[in-house]
């Protein structure tokens, strides 16, 4: 029996499943799949006496992909009934193959997720290859749905309410040794030519055995481990889990709540009732705006990012061997460690030899911090710092392949440092500037070779962020642009590709939100108020506290080195009323940010920081109209306003550039899917709306030109 996703034949007594898409080069629960499950289930149901045993299997490099989330993208708020059929239907077909009373085997040649281990869960006995890049589990709440096949259910009852969380609500995944340290995994073999025999071998081992052809929640006398919600010890647990819960998710992403209620539920009803909770739940968050912004972004922009939708074609792969850093301050200690985790010789150079090697001793810190801890030993740490070579040399620099400034942003020493060391770059070698905001276009007047000349933007601490901003200059070529992308692939970090401008993207939409919170505090509204508003809204911090982190006195020398640009071009710069704000933090009040001592924040020793006290007297004003809807807005339609102008600029030029870059190098929210996800799940015609309001209470920060509005339509994803 050959269907268009499943295979179906018996062999001496046992019945061989074996999954095998066409066309696809993974295994999806799309329709035709669930159409197919359906045929052979009642095939297995018919074929019943004639089988002695069941075995599922893959004809791709992995197991099962899981759900077809391009369908959940098309899903409107009505559909919810019908996609909960569905997925009973998927289960009930689950249900025939391990209540059959044969014992049924899942072969897993590669990785299993979502609602491909779910799959894998259906057999009684699973047996894996032992590859450490295999990946199980079920990260569905990562895109903003829960495991609907049957892994809540089945995951809770295998390892009990508390320690089934990190799986469920956490997405822990794992590999196969620590599946079979679950109890998920039975056997584990070698090589995929293993798997058939194993899976026929224990076939043969367990003829007659009842328990074998039964899951252990299927059992007589099966008892939850560590007890049901009635349990004292699982009751006193389960009280402070949705408070600890609401804490992480701020009440923006159902998923996490809709797990935790599943397998409470669950819990305290029989293995059917549970899965059907399990349904219902998944059902509503399948039509839910926060699941197709999530989807959209984590799933299809990360896999367009991964797969280099964004580099420049018919350039072969490239990694550098060895790679120059000028400025061995936190930023350059960081690309520093990162490339040497990578095995990327690095060489920094700094000024004097001794601040050369303090920029090393953050490497070997953070390696320290490992070693102690027992997650890396102390050979791999001494190879690691070994990679580092740290120098007052320029020489040293000799034949790099690539050379990295990271000095301070002031165009003239960025010139200086760029003549003295773009000379040392091996033949066909390339040179970065680190800048956050200077144009790329500008720096490459100091290059002898401004199309080997290209912008790659870390952020810091380097080390935890994952993103990185390439930026083309006018005259990079494409050889450059492509090679700056596998080398942040390299380095295990998410490369996104954007176009020259003041401040390009990142920096650019970054500052719109801090300026729009000091703007507000300008206009009189409580600072505690702008701070909240935007952690409500998933925010990780409020304006006033990052660009205290940041540094006000930075942002002032932005501006100054923006109003001297201007003027060197004829032009005046206006400042916003928050840009003003920050300059009298600054000049006035001597508030200049954290590393100053102290700017829109005190930061007492040993205790919380808190908002200075003089904030109230200096800025507030008792009699100020606002509304906090208004607040929250401003905040978020601010970034998106000035995303959107990005995108219409050429500045940007994919939405999934733009949204992952709004998430992983700015914080906007994940629940929103990123900037331009967050207006096209409003519609843009509904989005400009809004913003046409907020234009006409609070300024210009929030126009759309009718140009603006276009490319917005113009780049709208279809699914």
């Amino acid at each position: 029996m050959k269907l268009q996703t499943i295979q179906y034949g018996i062999q001496d007594g046992i019945a061989v499943i074996t999954f095998d898409e066409e066309g696809s080069p993974v295994n999806t629960m799309c329709l035709q799949w669930q159409d197919d499950l359906d045929a052979v289930a009642a095939q297995v149901a018919k074929d019943k006496d004639a089988i002695r045993g069941i075995i599922l299997a893959s004809a791709k490099s992995t197991f099962f992909a899981g759900a077809d989330l391009k369908g959940v993208m098309r899903m409107k708020p009505e559909d919810a009934t019908r996609v909960y059929v569905e997925i009973e239907r998927i289960k009930k077909n689950f249900r025939i193959i391990e209540t059959l009373g044969k014992p049924v085997v899942s072969c897993l040649n590669g990785t299993a997720l979502g609602g491909g281990w779910e799959v894998a869960l259906v057999g009684h006995h699973r047996i894996a290859v032992n590859n450490p890049k295999t990946q199980f589990g079920l990260p569905e709440v990562t895109l903003g749905l829960i495991p609907g096949g049957g892994g809540i259910t089945k995951m809770t009852r295998q390892l009990g309410l508390m320690a089934a969380q990190p799986y469920l609500l956490e997405s822990k995944l794992f590999g196969p040794a620590e599946a079979q340290k679950l109890g998920f995994v039975h056997a584990l073999v070698d090589s995929e030519a293993e798997l058939m025999p194993a899976a026929r071998a224990w076939i043969d081992s367990v003829q007659g055995n009842a328990e074998a052809c039964q899951h252990i929640w299927d059992r007589k006398g099966y008892k939850m481990p560590g007890g049901t919600p009635s349990s004292p010890a699982i009751a006193q647990g389960l009280v402070v889990a949705p408070a600890m819960l609401k804490k992480t998710t701020r009440g923006l992403y159902p998923a996490p709540e809709a797990a935790l209620c599943a397998m409470v539920e669950g819990a305290q009803v029989d293995f059917d009732t549970a899965m059907r909770i399990e349904s219902r739940y998944l059902a509503g968050l399948m039509v839910n705006p926060v699941a197709k912004n999530m989807i959209n972004t984590f799933f299809f922009n990360l896999n367009a990012i991964k797969s280099g939708q964004s580099r420049p074609k018919d350039v072969p792969r490239y990694k550098p061997k060895k790679v120059g850093i000028l400025g061995a301050g936190m930023m350059g200690a960081g690309i520093a460690y990162s490339q040497a985790s990578r095995g990327i010789a690095s060489v920094l150079k700094d000024v004097s030899l001794e601040k050369a090697e303090h920029g090393k001793a953050y490497s070997a810190k953070l390696t320290q911090a490992r070693v102690d801890k027992g997650r890396m030993g102390p050979h791999d740490q001494a190879e690691l710092l070994g990679r580092i070579t740290p120098t007052a040399s320029a020489a040293d620099l000799q034949g790099s392949d690539l050379i990295i400034e990271a000095v301070f942003e002031n165009r003239e020493l960025k010139a200086k440092v760029t003549q003295e060391a773009e000379p040392m770059l091996a033949p066909g070698g390339f040179f970065a500037s680190n800048t956050s905001t200077l144009p790329i276009s500008g720096l490459a007047t100091a290059s002898a070779n401004p199309a080997k000349f290209i912008g790659i933007h870390f952020f810091s601490p380097v080390d935890k962020m994952k993103l990185v901003e390439i930026i083309r200059g006018k005259q990079t070529d494409d050889e450059t642009v492509a090679r700056a992308f596998d080398y942040v692939q390299a380095l295990g970090k998410i490369p996104i590709v954007v176009n020259d401008s003041r401040g390009f993207y990142t920096s650019r939409t970054f500052g719109t939100f801090v300026m729009e919170g000091a703007a507000m505090l300008d206009e009189g509204i409580p600072a505690p108020v702008i701070e909240n508003a935007a952690m409500q809204v998933g925010m990780p911090v409020g304006p006033l506290a990052v660009i205290d982190e940041t540094s006000l006195s930075l942002s002032v020398h932005v501006m100054e080195q923006t109003r001297a640009d201007f003027a060197a071009e004829g032009k005046a710069y206006t400042a916003t009323a928050g840009e003003l704000l920050v300059e009298r933090m600054v000049k006035e009040f001597k508030r200049a940010g954290r590393a100053a001592g102290g700017g829109f924040y005190d930061y007492p020793e040993g205790q919380k920081k808190r908002l200075w006290p003089e904030l109230k007297t200096r800025f507030e004003k008792p009699g100020v109209a606002w509304n906090l809807q208004d607040v929250k807005d401003r905040i978020l339609y601010r970034q998106a306003v000035e995303t959107a102008r990005c995108l219409s600029e050429g500045v940007l030029t994919t939405v999934h550039d733009g949204n992952i870059g709004s998430i992983f190098g700015i914080g906007f929210p994940a629940w929103t899917g990123g900037a331009l996800q967050f207006i096209y799940s409003q519609g843009v015609d509904a989005f400009a709306q809004r913003a046409a309001e907020l234009t006409a209470k609070y300024g210009p920060g929030f126009a759309l030109t009718p140009e603006v509005i276009d490319a917005l339509k113009k780049h709208q994803p279809v699914y």
